[in-house]
């Protein structure tokens, strides 16, 4: 790639040690006579401000900054690292609030000061106890020891690394970047570096299928996604996509969460902050913050920051996956990142496709979406990555590139609607427009574990939905009352279905986690009552009476019964059932 300034006239120099020789906003151009790789890190200036190469023109370097160059001029040193942007994984994540390069927010104090990108340990001991002993044989991936946190740790034999251990640390509390062992020479820390955009090895992917609880009865009922697998969530402003995201976060069954806010607002930022350290974690009975990384990479942060955060987050959760451990990352939103990536290219004069995107817009994301896994790990374990990313169409225009290429490598789509949200249906995820590739082998899955109607009752509700959708439209233009009876009851049915099962209140103590228990009650409750409305209207009982029952219970039975409890559902179905039996 040809830097955008090759044609100045000024001379990089090829003596000397590297320096700034131009300054155009977050583009900083260097003369490096040392060798340096593309996508390398550079230390830029006093501040040692980091920044990547991007271009590389003989020995003139371009590279993008990560962060704000005011200051910065030429003739100011450069420090080329020798490699590309890398983290630090430890148990200190937990719990931690991250920018884009995961230096902790948490510690900075009112200000990040330039140049503050590398973190440092916050003084916490972590209780290690060792799995090994002095002369032991250990390959890549093996166990050295556990460590004590909100979820079970391990420190692992880094990748590449096999030999004797000739040292091993001796139980105890330890500080996280106090040394665990060393392994045929290599000292191998509780924190361990990795470079963000290299996918952690693993001993093979598996194939076999486990459902991801979501605790949100619209998507595990009809759109239902599998660990491992990937997500995407596109919808228009005020469709609710931060609120679901956030339900999920709250609520599915993982052992890590992994939350990246990519150029979103810093009140949601702040919110979601806010929301996570006040819940009650239901596995610790601790905080939910506890176990999870908010990875805060908010619009009015540098944007090449905003392109690494995504692989952050990433990076952090294979960190935990290699543990044997199910982790979701949680991405809001993917458009955003791919601004930055717009914008990126623009600087670097790169041929703009469409609507002036990158042309490799495609394999980015379809390298971000890859490294979505249910893997064996080298430890012998298994462990899962799933990513759910929403997408921020402009104008809810699903047509858009970033929607369009993100539908072709997501195995879920849950696609939210405005009319939904505007006439108050949370979460608005519309039945018509999404999919799940993963409902028949989960169907499956959920067979093999005891619950056998679990398919048909999806397939029913789903019918019901789509009936109910083709009939609204007749209904508009001649009004329900000019509808056979059969038609009429398939109209209520849409209605119950809607009101009583998919529609979920994140606000309500009750409602707002729903387990697969209650989520089948609800439904097996709501299609009984629909079954015998439907004989009703078959058998010549006038429709209006059918319509004028009251359905209240069965429509409150969601909030009325608590998270799992199943009993006061059945007791709404049979209160309904009786009064449709008073109808002759």
């Amino acid at each position: 790639m040809t830097s955008p300034f090759a044609a100045a006239n000024h001379g990089p120099g090829e003596d000397g040690p590297p320096r700034v020789l131009r300054v155009a906003g977050p583009l900083v151009e260097i003369a490096c006579p040392i060798g340096v790789a593309m996508h390398d890190l550079v230390l830029l200036g006093e501040h040692r401000l980091p920044g990547e190469a991007v271009a590389i023109n003989g020995d003139v370097v371009t590279v993008q900054a990560y962060e704000y160059t005011g200051g910065l001029e030429p003739g100011h040193p450069a420090a080329p690292q020798g490699g590309p942007l890398a983290v630090g994984l430890g148990p200190g994540l937990l719990g931690g609030v991250f920018d884009g390069l995961l230096r902790p927010l948490t510690r900075a104090g009112d200000v990040l000061l330039p140049g503050e990108w590398s973190a440092e340990p916050d003084g916490r001991r972590w209780p290690f106890t060792p799995r090994v002993t002095e002369g032991a044989r250990v390959s890549a991936g093996d166990v050295l020891g556990d460590i004590v946190a909100s979820v079970p740790l391990r420190v692992l034999v880094p990748p590449g690394r096999s030999g004797i251990v000739t040292r091993i640390a001796a139980a105890g509390d330890h500080a996280e970047d106090s040394l665990a062992a060393v392994v045929d020479g290599h000292k191998v820390r509780m924190v361990q570096t990795w470079p963000v955009r290299r996918p952690r090895p693993i001993r093979e992917r598996l194939s076999g299928v486990v459902p991801l609880h979501t605790g949100q009865r619209a998507v595990d009922l009809l759109f239902p996604v599998a660990r491992g697998s990937t997500v995407a969530v596109p919808g228009g402003f005020g469709t609710g996509k931060t609120m679901l995201l956030q339900q999920i976060a709250k609520w599915c069954d993982v052992d890590v969460i992994v939350y990246v806010g990519c150029g979103e607002r810093g009140n949601e930022m702040a919110d979601v902050i806010e929301e996570l350290s006040a819940l009650t974690d239901p596995r610790t009975g601790g905080r939910l913050a506890e176990r999870t990384v908010t990875i805060a990479n908010t619009s009015n942060m540098p944007m090449m920051a905003r392109e690494a955060s995504v692989h952050t987050g990433v990076t952090v959760a294979e960190y935990f996956r290699d543990m044997g451990l199910d982790v979701v990352v949680i991405a809001d939103s993917t458009s955003r990142w791919a601004e930055a990536l717009r914008e990126f290219a623009s600087r670097m004069g790169e041929l703009p496709a469409e609507e002036g995107y990158p042309a490799g817009l495609a394999s980015e994301l379809a390298a971000f979406y890859e490294r979505a896994a249910s893997v064996r790990t080298l430890c012998d374990a298994t462990g899962s990555v799933t990513v759910i990313g929403a997408v921020s169409p402009p104008g809810g225009d699903r047509t858009e590139p970033v929607t369009a290429h993100t539908e072709r490598f997501v195995r879920c789509l849950w696609s939210l609607d405005r009319d939904l949200a505007y006439a108050r249906h949370y979460p608005a995820v519309s039945w018509a427009d999404s999919f799940s590739r993963d409902a028949a082998a989960l169907a499956a899955a959920h067979a093999r574990a005891g619950d056998t109607q679990w398919a048909e009752r999806r397939a029913r509700v789903a019918g019901l939905l789509t009936e109910a959708d083709r009939l609204a439209d007749l209904v508009e233009l001649v009004g329900a009352t000019a509808l056979p009876p059969r038609e009429r009851a398939s109209v209520l049915a849409g209605r119950l279905v809607r009101e009583g099962v998919v529609q979920q209140n994140a606000l309500s103590p009750s409602d707002a986690y729903c387990t697969p228990e209650k989520t089948a009650a609800l439904v097996e409750a709501v299609l009984t009552v629909i079954d015998r409305c439907m004989e009703l209207a078959e058998s010549g009982a006038p429709i209006e009476a059918v319509e004028a029952v009251d359905f209240t219970p069965l429509l409150r039975a969601r909030e009325d019964a608590g998270p799992g409890e199943t009993a006061p559902v059945a007791a709404a179905r049979d209160r309904v059932l009786a009064r449709l039996s008073e109808i002759v």
